[in-house]
């Protein structure tokens, strides 16, 4: 197993925002999340939250970006300056816009908000982000068990993020795990997730020296690429964003090798 590239501050800090989230979620009512699994929906590439009545409670998203806020300082003093009064600017109607925009990744938006408050870039919607998960991971933990596969093309079956995080467990099965919501999904080993060919001699995979555990599956048909760890090979298995984080340098190798977590193919229709 290849040494993470992510230095350990920043682990650690992402293992603070992990526990928060677990936090958060325990206070959520889960009466206020009520699934529909429209099937027909879902294979056209609908993400089943966004299919979910939701009730979301904007004081406690409110508390959270405080919170979080906090863990930042907290892990870089230097940050201080930068949120301070990051939290004033999320009232009611702007966290609300907030969770919207988090949900169906609208980066532009968040770039506009930081721009238009002197923000560095990535402040918005990283917050938003972090203190929406646990909303979608509620979601996917009560639609679990529906949840077996994915329509090649549409990401997550639950949260819509770019699927590109594969493990093998017992007996070299492969499972699709998101690190957004932490749902988990069956797919074959041989299969692009996002355009669906099962063409062995299309589908390649590429292999990083000094690390036996890991592997890069690309399709020469969309241009699309997931990561494939053999977590059998792990002492303690860790959680899928953890697992996602500290494999970093595999989607470095493959975008500079001309792959992207979405193919080509499903960009174009």
């Amino acid at each position: 197993m290849k040494k993470s590239v992510v230095s350990k501050e920043y682990q650690t800090l992402q293992k603070g925002i992990l526990a928060l989230q677990e936090n958060w979620k325990k206070s959520i009512n889960p009466e206020t999340i009520t699934p529909n699994l429209d099937q027909a929906a879902m294979k056209a590439g609908v993400p089943a939250a966004a299919l979910t009545s939701i009730r979301f409670d904007i004081l406690l998203f409110q508390q959270w970006i405080e919170e979080l806020i906090g863990l930042l300082g907290q892990h870089n003093p230097e940050l201080e300056d930068k949120l301070a009064g990051v939290s004033n600017l999320v009232n009611e109607e702007t966290a609300i816009r907030w969770i919207d925009e988090s949900f169906s990744f609208n980066q532009l938006y968040f770039i506009g908000f930081a721009e238009e408050h002197g923000l560095e870039e990535w402040i918005p919607q990283f917050l938003a982000e972090n203190a929406l998960r646990p909303y979608l991971q509620l979601t996917a933990e009560k639609i679990q068990e529906e949840i077996q596969y994915a329509h090649p093309g549409s990401g997550c079956p639950v949260c819509g993020e770019p699927a590109r995080l594969a493990v093998l467990e017992d007996k070299g099965k492969k499972v699709m795990q998101c690190p957004r919501c932490h749902a988990h999904w069956h797919a074959k080993r041989i299969e692009c997730t996002h355009c669906g060919n099962d063409d062995h001699k299309t589908i390649q995979f590429i292999t990083v020296e000094g690390d036996a555990a890991s592997s890069i599956q690309v399709c020469e048909q969309c241009k699309g690429y997931i990561k494939v760890i053999d977590t059998r090979q792990y002492l303690a298995k860790p959680t899928a964003a953890m697992l996602d984080l500290n494999t970093i340098h595999l989607d470095f190798i493959a975008q500079e090798n001309g792959y992207q977590a979405w193919g080509e193919k499903l960009l174009t229709n």
